[in-house]
């Protein structure tokens, strides 16, 4: 063999094992050798953040865990605070996560290396049942149970599998993991009609909600090589606000359809019938023809002086409920008014009855009394002393 020959040999075998060497573990691990590393998170603002709203994920939104924190608002901290306590001692590897920290990269790497897919976690398998069971409990109360508006809606009940798988696929695509939705979709439709076999609801929906959970634990689930991409502000609230939308309304709806609020005999009435009875009502019709009024009033007169009419209507000083009390018009002077006060104290005074029951309300009588003159004697008096003032004034 020629030196040439050799040479070329040896450089490409050098080449060749410097490649060796510059080759990554893993995609995820060439990733981070290409990208900047994201802003770094830090563990003291997190744990502010849980102990101020972690109930409801405010420390996953800080740590760009929105999956997490949508799961945390919907059930309250984790099933009414059990998961939000338990993630006590989980937030600095949270933490470390968020920061793609080179200890938790070497960790995550390993594990990679070890597993090929990610292996059974008992507490994000539980975490998926319960936000499966949820999300099939509430569209379930969400659904009419009567006939409305002459629609039987009782065929939205095959939509229940959906919710079932939904919530099997958020829980699972939380953090490092991740997987399609179709796998657990297919077996929440599969195992949906054992409720024709087992009418009891507990069973049929518990089967099917494990059979979801299980599939897409076997089938779906595989290991988010890539950095979880951080999005801007306006599209992680875009998206949490349609979500937070989309779960509030199906509480509406069961409110809206399935709700009942008792009358002041006991009986029970149906919300959404409750609602027309009320925009039907006689208060209600006044009160918008009152809003009218004003409204009309407003485009003449300006919305300075229309709120100058609104405070007046609203008697926040009492003046008006005080000429009521006495029982004098708005141009009484205050001789006129102190003549009436007299008058009135001595009518209503407490010493002149002796039953006790009807010296009670002689005394709230007296008090009110009290309270109607003070309030227009001081405000006579401010007005006076205005009056001086412009006067000397000019």
């Amino acid at each position: 063999m020629s030196p040439m020959q050799n040479g070329v040999k040896n450089s490409t075998k050098k080449s060749q094992t410097s490649s060796e060497k510059k080759r990554p573990n893993s995609p995820y691990e060439s990733l981070h050798a290409s990208e900047d590393a994201p802003k770094p998170k830090s563990v003291l603002v997190a744990y502010v953040w849980w102990l101020i709203g972690g109930v409801f994920g405010a420390h996953h939104l800080y740590l760009h865990r929105d999956r997490h924190a949508f799961v945390w608002w919907c059930t309250l901290g984790g099933y009414f605070g059990i998961g939000w306590i338990s993630e006590i001692f989980k937030i600095p590897e949270y933490v470390r996560d968020a920061n793609d920290d080179p200890v938790f990269v070497a960790k995550f790497v390993a594990r990679l290396n070890k597993h090929k897919k990610p292996p059974f976690n008992t507490t994000r398998f539980m975490g998926a049942i319960l936000m499966a069971y949820v999300f099939t409990q509430v569209a379930k109360i969400a659904i009419p149970e009567e006939i409305f508006a002459g629609i039987d809606f009782s065929f939205l009940h095959w939509t229940l599998p959906f919710f079932t798988s939904l919530g099997v696929w958020i829980v699972g695509n939380i953090g490092r993991e991740k997987g399609p939705l179709w796998h657990c979709l297919i077996a929440a439709y599969a195992s949906y009609p054992i409720r024709y076999k087992l009418y009891d609801e507990d069973y049929w929906m518990l089967i099917m909600i494990v059979i979801s959970a299980s599939v897409f634990d076997m089938c779906s689930k595989k290991w988010r090589l890539e950095r979880p991409k951080r999005h801007g502000l306006c599209k992680r609230g875009f998206y949490l606000v349609l979500a937070i939308s989309c779960y509030s309304s199906l509480w509406i709806c069961y409110l809206y359809f399935n709700g009942k609020i008792q009358d002041s005999e006991g009986d029970e009435v149906p919300v959404h019938e409750a609602i027309h009875n009320f925009l039907t009502s006689p208060w209600w019709v006044d009160l918008k023809a009152t809003l009218h009024e004003t409204w009309q009033f407003a485009k003449h007169n300006g919305w300075k002086e229309t709120w100058r009419q609104i405070i007046d209507q609203m008697d926040a000083t009492g003046e008006q409920n005080a000429y009521k009390v006495l029982g004098v018009s708005p141009t009484a002077s205050q001789s006129e008014i102190t003549s009436v006060y007299r008058k009135l104290s001595r009518e209503y005074h407490p010493d002149k009855v002796k039953d006790e029951e009807q010296k009670v309300v002689v005394q709230e009588k007296f008090m009110e009394i009290q309270k109607a003159y003070e309030v227009l004697s001081k405000i006579k008096n401010q007005r006076r002393r205005k009056n001086k003032k412009f006067n000397e004034e000019l």
